[in-house]
C-alpha cells in the first residue's frame, strides 16, 4: 500500500538540474506534505534553493541511482520524478536503465520530463492511499519458488 503521504525520490542529470528545481519550487507546496529523497548534489540543491529536508543519497555517478534503486526493492520509494537527459550519454547509463526497470517493476509512478512530473503531482492520487498491482511480481517468485524445488 502506498500512503497518502508519499516517499518520492528527485532525481536530474547536470544538465536538468535547474530545469527539477525550478519545477520543485513550483510544486514545493505539494512536495512538503511528502518525505523527499535524491541523489547527492541534486539533494544538497533542493535543500538550499527550497528550504525543506531532503534525505540524500551519494551522487548518481557513484552509486546514487543504484541506493534508490535499493530503496524502491526495499519498498522505501513510492514514486520517482528523474529529469534525465535523453540526449546526452552517461558514464553510468547502466545504473540509470536499472533504475528505470526497478521502478517498472515494482510499478511506482515514474515521471522522466516535467510533463510527466505535472501529471502525476497534480494527480488526486498523490494525496490518497493507494493500492498498487503486483501480482505479476508474486507469481514470478511463485514461478522461481517451483523451479528451485524440483
Amino acid at each position: 500500500m502506498i500512503k497518502s503521504s508519499k516517499k518520492i525520490a528527485l532525481v536530474a542529470h547536470d544538465s536538468k538540474k535547474e530545469k527539477l528545481i525550478t519545477w520543485c519550487k513550483k510544486y514545493k507546496s505539494v512536495l512538503v506534505n511528502h518525505q523527499l529523497f535524491a541523489t547527492g548534489t541534486t539533494g544538497v540543491l533542493l535543500e538550499n534553493e527550497l528550504n525543506i529536508e531532503v534525505k540524500k543519497f551519494i551522487s548518481g555517478p557513484l552509486g546514487g541511482d543504484q541506493q534508490i534503486g535499493s530503496y524502491i526493492a526495499e519498498g522505501k520509494i513510492d514514486a520517482l520524478i528523474f529529469f534525465w537527459d535523453p540526449l546526452e550519454s552517461m558514464p553510468h547509463d547502466p545504473d540509470i536503465k536499472a533504475l528505470l526497470r526497478l521502478a517498472t517493476v515494482w510499478n511506482i509512478p515514474l515521471a522522466c520530463n516535467q510533463t510527466s512530473a505535472d501529471f502525476l503531482i497534480t494527480s488526486p492520487l498523490i494525496s490518497q492511499d493507494y493500492k498498487r498491482d503486483l501480482e505479476h511480481l508474486e507469481r514470478y517468485k511463485k514461478e522461481r519458488k517451483l523451479m528451485t524445488e524440483k
